[in-house]
């Protein structure tokens, strides 16, 4: 829950700014805000909510398991190959849905 809800309530005004740009077709700036928010929660929000962890109860930590790690490594790939191109259509934006899909559905039956 911790990958889903962080994300998207994290920085839902990001995300709403970078929809507000992608309208206005100022699409350069809507990648770059959609890709700043996803480096400010890798960043600063997780290891904030590790040191955070040993106050509330029993910490957390940064070591990732394989599957974790996989699905990092997806998520870069794709979104390099989606923007290395300097451009975008629909199509793009509809295969980065069904990535975060799939990894929010892989996280949520992975022990």
């Amino acid at each position: 829950m911790g990958v889903i809800i962080i994300a998207l309530i994290g920085n839902a005004a990001e995300h709403g700014s970078a929809i507000m740009m992608a309208y206005k077709n100022k699409m350069d700036l809507s990648v770059q805000i959609a890709t700043s928010s996803g480096t400010q929660i890798a960043l600063f929000v997780a290891p904030v909510l590790v040191f955070a962890s040993y106050l509330f109860g029993p910490p957390m930590t940064l070591a990732f398991e394989i599957f974790e790690l996989v699905a990092i490594a997806l998520s870069v790939a794709i979104v390099h190959m989606v923007s290395s191109d300097g451009e975008s259509n629909w199509y793009e934006g509809v295969m980065l849905i069904v990535v975060y899909l799939i990894v929010a559905v892989g996280f949520f039956f992975h022990p």
